[in-house]
Parts: C-alpha cells; sequence; structure tokens
C-alpha cells in the first residue's frame, strides 16, 4: 500500500534505518530492576525448562486435603502409568521394526524417519501427557492427532538445538545481551534488536541460531499423530475390576475410538474409558503438566531481529501466525528488506518486554473461591461434582415409556451430557490459568509477542496472558512500579468506573465525581470483598473492579497518594475503533462525531445513538400499521443493536447481524419469544439503513473495498496490500480441497483451505477484505503508540483497541495515542492503496491477457482507481478530543 521509505518519512523519518530515532529523551535503553547476575540466572532456568519440553506445576486444587481415598487412586495411576509408558515404549520399538522391513512402495514408509528423530521414550513422554489432558468427553482424532504430532515437532527441533553446539552460542550471545537491561551494567542507546544483531554478527562462526525449524508438512504432522493414537488405543489396557478389585482380570482398553455427528459430518473420536476418567476425578491430583511453551517466560524474550527468529530460546516460534497450508505470508517476509520491518519487529519487541507479576492477594481470593464450589456470576466456574447427574435407564425402565417419554429422555439425555461437557471445559480452563499464576506468584515474568496476518499482535503464551478474561487480567499488574503522581489517584477513580460499566455517557469529571461519592463502597469491597456489601460484584468486570478497589484503598491511606508506588494498569479504550478508522479515512464529520474524533463535552455513544435512530424508523413504521414494529415498542435498547454496530465494521452480514440480534432478544425476558425471528429479521435491517445514514462515508469505504476484492479475486488473485509500517499481508482464503489420510484405525478427510495452488475463495477474500484492511490499519496505529511510547519512556501493552500503562503516564499516553493516529491518516491511505492495487493486479499484464479479458480488465482499472471522495472532517480535532480512548 504505502512505501516504508515514503511512509516513515511523514514521522521524521528519512530511512527505514532512521528507526533508531525511537529512543527515550535520555538516550538510554531502560534498566530492569535486575543485576547482570540475576537476569543470567533467569535466562538459565528459562533455557533450562525449555530444553525439558514440558513443565510439571503445582495444581490450585492440590490445597484441598488429601483424604485415604485420593492418595489411594493417585498410587494406582501413577502405577499404571508405568504400565502404560512400557507398553507403548515395547509397541513403538515393535512398530519402527517392522516399518523398517516394508518394501519402499508401502504407503506407511515415509513415517519410518519421523518414528526414529528421538529415543522411544521421548514419544511416549508426549503420548502419556495427552491421555492426562484428554476430556472425559474425548476429543476429535483430527484435533489430537495434530497435537501428537505438533508436540513431536517442538521437541525434536528443540533437541536438535540442544544437541549441535547452538545452545552455547545462544548462551553467550543471550549474557552479554543483558548487559543492555541489567541495572548495574553500563547504558546503551540502542534497541534490542539492534544490539542482539549486532552480537550476534560479532558471534558468527559455529551453528546459526535459527537451527533447523523447517515446518513438517500438515499431512505428516496429522498422519505421524494418527499413527502415535493408533498405538495408544491398541496398547493401553487397564484391568476392568480395577477400582473394585476381584478374582476376574479382564483387560480392557484405556481408550477406544469411536464416531459422533457434528454439523451432519461424521467425525472419529478418541474418548477415555469411564474407569480412567473416575481414576483420575477420584485422585484429583496436585500436579499438571504443560508444554513449556505455555508458561509466560523467566527472562525477557530473545528480541525479533527478523520474521524468522524471535521470542523463545529454543522453542519454534513464528512472527506471524498462519493457519495450515497458508504459505504465502512467509514468501512476502522474505522478499522484504530488513529495514522494511524493523519498526514491526522494535513494536513486537516493546511489548514483549514488559515486565508482569502477580497480585498476590487477589489470587488467594479467587483461588478460594474456586476451592469452594466456584462461582458461575464471577466467571469461577463450579467443579464437576455439581454438573447435573446423567441419569441412567435399564431397557426394563424404557419398555414402560411411551415414544415421546422416550424421546423427551433422550433430549434430557443429551442437554445434561453437553452441559457436563462445557462445565468439565471452563472448570479445566480455570484450573490451567489459576495454577500457571500460582505458579508464578512469587516471579517476574514476560509474554514473548507475535501477531496474526493482519499484524495484530498476540502473546506466545495461549493459557495465561493479558488478553485473557476479567479473571486473568486482574491477577496481572506491571512489574515495575512508578509513583500516583498528582493525577495519578484520579486516572485509579476513572478506571474503576469504568471497569463498573456504569456512567459511560458522563464526563471524565463526571465519573471521578461519582468515585468520590461511593468511596465508602470502594474501601468495603477492598476490606471485606467476600463478606462486606460487595459493591464490586456488579461490577461488568468485577474482578477488575476489585483490584482496582484494593489499589485505591491502598493508596489514599498511604501517608502521601502521589508518592504511592503503582503497579496496576490503567486501560484507555478506543470508541469503537473500527468506525473510528472508517470516519478518519473518509473524513466523515457525523461519523466521527458520533465515535469521538471531534471534541465534546460528554462522550457520544455510537451504540445508543443507533439505537435512537433504529426507534424513530420503529415509530413511523409502527404509525402504518406493521405489526412487528408495534411488537417492538419499548424493547429496542443499546445492549439489543451494540454487538451488531460493532461487528458491522469488521464485516458481519445481515445474517450473522440478525443471530445477534436475535440473541438479545432472547435474553430480554418480557419479549414475546414467538415474535424473536420476526423482530430480528426486522431489526438488522434499520440497524444497518441507520449506520448508512449515520455513517455515509464509511458504507461508500467499505462497497469500495468490498467490489475492489471480488474483482481481484474474480481475476484468480489473492488480495495483497502494505501497512503503513511496511507489513505485507495477504489474505489467505482459497477454495477447499479434500485430502485423504489413509489410517489404520480410520481415514481422515482433511479440508484443506488455504492451498495457495487452489483458486482463491472469492466470496471469503471480498467480504474479508473491508475487516482485514482496518485490523491491519489498528495494528499500525497501535505499533506507532508503543514506539512511541517507548520514546517517552512508558510501559505500554495493548489488548488491540485497548491501551495500557501506569496511572502516572495515562496522560502521556494519550497524548501520543492521539497524535499516532492524527500522523497515520495524515496519509493518502486509500489513493496509496488504490496505487498499489493498480500496480500489483493491473500493470505488467500480458496483451493477451487484456483482449481476451478486456471487459474484466477495464472493470477492474476503472474500479480500482476511483478512490471514494472525503468529506471535511479536520484530523487534528482528535488531538484535543478527550473520549477518543477513554
Amino acid at each position: 500500500m504505502v512505501s516504508p521509505c515514503k511512509t516513515l518519512s511523514v514521522y521524521g523519518l528519512s530511512e527505514p534505518s532512521d528507526l533508531c530515532v525511537f529512543q527515550r529523551a535520555d538516550a538510554k535503553y531502560p534498566k530492569l530492576a535486575f543485576s547482570l547476575e540475576e537476569l543470567r540466572e533467569r535466562f538459565s532456568r528459562q533455557l533450562s525448562m525449555e530444553q525439558a519440553s514440558t513443565i510439571t506445576i503445582h495444581s490450585v486444587e492440590a490445597m484441598k486435603p488429601v483424604t485415604p481415598h485420593m492418595a489411594k487412586m493417585r498410587a494406582l495411576l501413577a502405577e499404571q502409568r508405568m504400565v502404560w509408558h512400557k507398553a507403548l515404549v515395547g509397541a513403538l520399538r515393535e512398530s519402527n521394526m517392522i516399518l523398517a522391513s516394508i518394501t519402499p512402495k508401502a504407503v506407511r514408509l515415509s513415517l519410518y524417519p519421523y518414528l526414529c528423530l528421538m529415543d522411544q521414550k521421548d514419544y511416549v513422554d508426549i503420548m502419556i501427557q495427552s491421555l492426562s489432558n484428554l476430556p472425559p468427553s474425548g476429543e476429535s482424532l483430527h484435533i489430537l492427532a495434530k497435537e501428537l504430532g505438533n508436540r513431536v515437532h517442538n521437541k525434536f527441533c528443540i533437541r536438535m538445538k540442544s544437541h549441535n553446539q547452538m545452545v552455547d552460542k545462544l548462551s553467550h550471545i543471550y549474557n552479554e545481551y543483558a548487559e543492555l537491561l541489567a541495572k548495574d551494567s553500563k547504558d546503551f542507546d540502542v534497541l534490542p534488536r539492534e544490539r542482539w544483531w549486532k552480537l550476534e554478527a560479532e558471534h558468527n562462526s559455529g551453528p546459526s541460531l535459527l537451527g533447523d525449524n523447517t515446518q513438517w508438512p500438515h499431512t505428516v504432522v496429522v498422519e505421524l499423530g494418527t499413527y502415535l493414537v493408533d498405538l495408544m488405543v491398541k496398547h493401553m489396557k487397564v484391568n476392568s475390576d480395577i477400582l473394585n478389585p476381584a478374582n476376574d482380570r479382564k483387560f480392557i482398553p484405556v481408550l477406544y475410538h469411536m464416531y459422533t455427528f457434528r454439523s451432519n459430518k461424521q467425525v472419529g473420536f478418541i474418548k477415555p474409558h469411564p474407569i480412567l476418567t473416575q481414576m483420575q476425578q477420584d485422585a484429583m491430583e496436585t500436579t499438571l503438566t504443560f508444554d513449556s511453551y505455555v508458561m509466560p517466560m523467566l527472562c525477557p524474550p530473545v528480541p525479533w531481529t527478523s520474521a524468522k527468529f524471535g521470542a523463545y530460546l529454543l522453542t519454534p516460534t513464528k512472527m506471524m501466525r498462519t493457519v495450515v497450508g497458508a504459505n504465502q505470508h512467509e514468501i512476502l517476509l522474505e522478499k522484504c528488506q530488513d529495514a522494511d520491518l524493523h519498526a514491526v519487529l522494535d513494536s513486537l519487541n516493546q511489548l514483549g518486554n514488559a515486565a508482569w507479576r502477580i497480585n498476590q492477594p487477589l489470587l488467594d481470593i479467587i483461588i478460594s473461591i474456586f476451592n469452594d464450589k466456584g462461582n458461575e456470576k464471577l466467571d469461577i466456574p463450579p467443579p464437576n461434582s455439581e454438573a447435573p447427574k446423567i441419569l441412567r435407564y435399564s431397557q426394563q425402565d424404557l419398555a414402560t415409556y411411551s415414544s415421546a417419554e422416550k424421546a423427551h429422555l433422550k433430549r434430557e439425555l443429551v442437554k445434561a451430557k453437553k452441559k457436563c461437557s462445557e462445565m468439565h471445559s471452563l472448570r479445566m480452563d480455570a484450573l490451567y490459568k489459576l495454577s500457571i499464576a500460582n505458579h508464578m506468584r512469587d516471579e517476574v515474568f514476560w509474554f514473548p509477542h507475535n501477531m496474526d496476518f493482519r499484524g495484530r499482535t498476540y502473546p506466545c503464551p495461549p493459557y495465561f496472558n493479558h488478553l485473557g478474561s476479567d479473571v486473568t487480567r486482574a491477577v496481572l499488574v506491571f512489574a515495575e512500579g512508578k509513583p500516583l503522581g498528582p493525577g495519578g489517584l484520579k486516572w485509579l477513580k476513572i478506571h474503576l468506573v469504568n471497569l463498573t460499566g456504569l456512567k459511560k455517557r458522563s464526563s471524565l469529571a463526571g465519573r471521578l465525581e461519582y468515585a468520590n461519592t461511593i468511596m465508602d463502597d470502594i474501601l468495603d469491597s477492598a476490606d471485606n470483598p467476600l463478606n462486606g456489601k460487595k459493591w464490586w460484584q456488579n461490577a461488568d468486570e468485577p474482578w477488575q473492579a476489585l483490584a482496582c478497589c484494593m489499589e485505591i484503598a491502598n493508596a489514599v491511606r498511604s501517608p502521601d497518594p502521589t508518592h504511592f508506588i503503582s503497579h496496576f494498569p490503567v486501560h484507555q479504550d478506543g470508541s469503537c475503533n473500527g468506525l473510528q478508522h472508517y470516519a478518519a479515512l473518509g473524513r466523515d464529520v457525523i461519523g466521527a462525531t458520533s465515535v469521538n474524533l471531534i471534541p465534546c463535552e460528554v462522550p457520544q455513544d455510537v451504540y445508543s445513538g443507533v439505537a435512537q435512530q433504529v426507534e424513530e424508523f420503529r415509530a413511523r413504521d409502527s404509525e402504518k400499521g406493521l405489526k412487528i414494529a408495534q411488537v417492538l415498542e419499548g424493547f429496542i435498547s443499546r445492549k439489543v443493536v451494540k454487538q451488531t454496530v460493532m461487528t458491522v465494521v469488521y464485516g458481519v452480514t445481515r445474517y450473522g447481524g440478525r443471530l445477534q440480534i436475535e440473541k438479545r432478544l432472547k435474553e430480554v425476558d418480557d419479549f414475546p419469544k414467538e415474535y424473536v425471528w420476526d423482530a430480528s429479521h426486522y431489526l438488522v435491517q434499520q440497524v444497518f439503513s441507520s449506520l448508512k445514514e449515520m455513517f455515509t462515508g464509511t458504507r461508500e469505504i467499505q462497497d469500495w473495498l468490498t467490489e475492489s476484492a471480488r474483482l481481484i479475486a474474480k481475476s484468480g488473485n489473492t488480495v495483497e496490500w502494505v501497512t503503513p509500517l511496511g507489513l505485507p499481508i495477504i489474505q489467505p482464503y482459497h477454495r477447499t480441497r479434500t485430502q485423504m489420510l489413509k489410517g489404520t484405525i480410520q481415514d481422515l478427510s482433511l479440508q484443506i483451505t488455504h492451498d495457495s495452488k487452489q483458486k482463491p475463495d472469492t466470496v471469503k477474500q471480498k467480504n474479508a477484505f473491508p475487516p482485514n484492511f482496518i485490523h491491519s490499519l489498528d495494528s499500525t496505529h497501535m505499533m506507532l503508540t508503543a514506539l512511541y511510547c517507548y520514546s517517552a519512556g512508558l510501559t505500554f501493552v495493548s489488548v488491540h483497541d485497548c491501551f495500557w500503562t501506569h496511572a502516572l503516564t495515562v496522560d502521556t499516553m494519550n497524548k501520543v495515542c492521539r497524535e499516532q493516529f492524527v500522523a497515520l491518516h495524515s496519509q493518502p491511505i486509500l489513493q496509496e492503496l488504490s496505487n498499489f492495487l493498480l500496480q500489483k493486479y493491473c500493470s505488467g499484464l500480458s496483451s493477451e491477457v487484456k483482449n481476451t479479458k478486456f471487459l474484466e480488465y477495464r472493470r477492474m482499472l476503472l474500479l480500482l482507481a476511483k478512490v471514494p471522495q472525503t468529506g471535511d472532517f479536520d484530523l487534528q480535532q482528535v488531538k484535543e478530543s478527550t473520549y477518543f480512548f477513554s
């Protein structure tokens, strides 16, 4: 879209290499609160954890008293695992001997090399770990096989790096790199990327730090995993009377293969025998085993120096997450000049270098509720013991029921099983997150970051990170503390009110005033969270609200709140951020006003505005006698339309919008259920009409992007563009092809949707282009804000369009955020996109193509050149808009 050199010059950077101007005012890279020796010791611990590939930690459920029965079941499980381990090692050894002797024409021979990469014990360790993580309801064979295959690949990559002296080289470089961050080392005026690159150049002999991270074909990963699952099903046995010992010893499989239906498709499932499930539930084991990459890092991440290298020490990690079969992104990134990606790499490094720690008092409260039957209102899932009981009926009982009664019983059984499965899934998810948090309670840790193909950034550890739920976010605070200063306490109070969901239409002054009037409730919440008035429990984000109450209480009770050291992250959210970007692109005055790009005394609420417009349409239709409009009187609210308004900008269709509204209407107790379908169908039409009136420029831009993508895809191409920071983007949507994998346990049908050899999927290409393009702009804005916040000396992290920093530095972050939004949209973004698309898809075509497809070529040429006209909105007003991000 925009050449990086041209883009960077907008910010006073004449060349991409000039990104080193992103220096702090003191021209020194900030130090951590650790000595060089401490950082090196942390590196050593992280290295050991990654070399082991897995880590075993204590479960928070371990805090319960151990009963004799629990101890018995734990011992029994440990004994059985040893038996299974021995059986699987023998089976794998024997199968390898058979595979080695099979003639080259045999189908399975291709797997033999992949089964000889490590000791048999290493494969079996992975298989036993997968068994422990298998839910009682089972897992699809495809998913389980893919997990097993990927674990083998990761473990092999780590082993290869450990065995070829690469670890020695990595240790030398990291130990020197740590001087950049250590508090007792000299100051540096370079960025982490630059420092690492220089050190790697100085240690250029020996093996490459990249190692051999060759990605195995997806078919190999799945086929390998399927082969291992087959061994598990065949060779893992248990005594059928193990829970009730008897003389008759009959051995049965621990796992069994079955079929079930999902979306009218028959899917192969691997399900644990109820005996194993019962043993695991009764044992309530005190430990959990995870892949090492699941955990936060114990040392600062390796800085991204290229699209292929960064984040973890040994664990293979891509800078850009891609779906299975999509390799176009990697090809584009390889074609990039290193300097073109510097800004993107540096922003990822800044996000990853934010150090965290656990809010221990809050974590203890959450764990106490978790171990006391949970609390669904507070998003703490109850244990499996609270799940609905699944009733069993004998054939004799069923014989007395009518067909209708049997059908009813069957529906109730399916419903109960579904509820049990959902409860187990939620409980295990909470268990994993809380156990990881508890394991890290005394640590300082880091989240390495990477991105999706649109440039949106994510922490690499999947379970526990600040992109998680209210519970997860509440237990995370910055490791570095900063004094509140003169305005910090004000921001803590405003942030608390924001978390409650109250006063959304109030000014900041109004929110602050409200916080001051409820100080008794705030302090009571902090002092007696479970036994007091429990004011915090009614907040939209109750756990973050409680954490904020505690921080405010500690601050106001300190000798001088301005000197109180706060580790608490304060958030500033974009006001329907997607629409903000559209309004800025189109210079749409009405749209800009609706999403707070223009200064106002109080925040404008686009959702309420749409709801009001829809109500006007309804009242008009009601007067004309339209029945559904009359039924809807009094039921049109902000809540009913919010989700649809929020997602229209990201490409939701009328069908998807109708489903969203239908769900909201079903939640309204008084609304007549027989009218839900008609009402949702009517309302989605009105919401789209309202948005078209309110955001004229937005709809024109969306239509131009959609139609451009349709014609590009129809011409046989996928849609590409380049973000203003030089990140190349390609939409990986292609026609689906089916590939059959032969297996002994079952044949697998793989649906490959991202094979670049297939023709583009025109529908997906056109529908996805507008939202993906906007996502690439909001990620660019976030990256620019991250870089300039670093320059200003701030701690900065983000959850997409929600920016976090210390209370002390909220005002500075707000200033930077607005300046970078204006700088970004001061470029002719749509014109540059048009130029890029014309160059990419309309130049260099042969005269034969132009002649044979003249009409299509001319239509695309005219459309891509016809950039939507813009309005009169003055971008500079954003800098003065209090509620742009608030």
